[in-house]
């Protein structure tokens, strides 16, 4: 075997979905708390000018690493310049419908795979609200086919966790950044889950606590897709009986 034939093929098709995102493609999303984003709007002087997102907002905020809009949907043309999304359910005006929560379901084809995603508009109301929950909701059932999924996962997922450099008392990165998605998944009230663990913000859990929180927040997720899906199938099933 020569050298010319071990080289590897880059990845093409579902499998370029996997590869990971340059660095430049790779923005920074700030996710403060309740109490932060409190403090800034009682007294505006509190925030800071963040060098990492250009945002204004308090100065101990957790940044996550996110792919915006643009750049998935320039690996999705990569990927399958035929692919196409569209909302599992339409308002009475034609429209994608939002559901109670202000989020949206779709289903996203790539190479003639499809597979459901959510998102949200993350407070934004008028057009900008439909723009984001398209947006987050696009990037969401993209996560199903793997991409992204590093980022998702704030590590690699194929090797065990090192200790963060976090403080010996803060939560470390990583597990922030799987709870912060589950609770934003499942919807749950943090207010609830702060008054349940006895805590002042939900970063201040101990390693049980923790576990306890995962186990509650995907039996949540759980719950929650099911009934989604019951709905569906029973709309479904309203839809073509006769």
């Amino acid at each position: 075997m020569n050298a010319q034939s071990k080289i590897e093929a880059p990845p093409a098709g579902l499998a370029l979905l996997r590869a990971p995102f340059p660095e430049h493609q790779i923005s920074k999303l700030p996710k403060p708390t309740k109490a932060q984003t409190d403090a800034v709007k009682a007294d505006f002087k509190k925030g800071v000018r963040c060098k990492e997102c250009s945002a204004w907002h308090h100065p101990d905020v957790v940044h996550l690493d996110y792919v915006g809009h643009a750049a998935a949907t320039d690996r999705l043309l990569d990927t399958d310049l035929s692919w196409s999304w569209e909302p599992v359910a339409f308002g009475p005006d034609g429209l994608p419908a939002l559901d109670r929560n202000g989020g949206l379901w779709i289903r996203l084809t790539v190479c003639g795979v499809t597979r459901l995603g959510y998102g949200d508009a993350d407070g934004k109301t008028g057009g900008n609200a439909v723009k984001e929950a398209i947006g987050d909701a696009i990037r969401n059932a993209g996560m199903r086919f793997g991409m992204a999924l590093d980022l998702w996962h704030k590590g690699d997922l194929h090797l065990d966790d090192d200790a963060s450099d976090a403080p010996a008392n803060e939560m470390p990165d990583a597990e922030w950044s799987r709870l912060i998605q589950l609770v934003e998944a499942s919807a749950a009230d943090t207010g609830k889950m702060i008054n349940h663990f006895g805590v002042k913000n939900l970063r201040e859990l101990n390693q049980d606590q923790y576990a306890e929180a995962i186990d509650m927040l995907n039996t949540k997720l759980a719950k929650k897709l099911k009934t989604k899906t019951q709905s569906l199938a029973e709309e479904l099933a309203d839809e073509i009986s006769f």
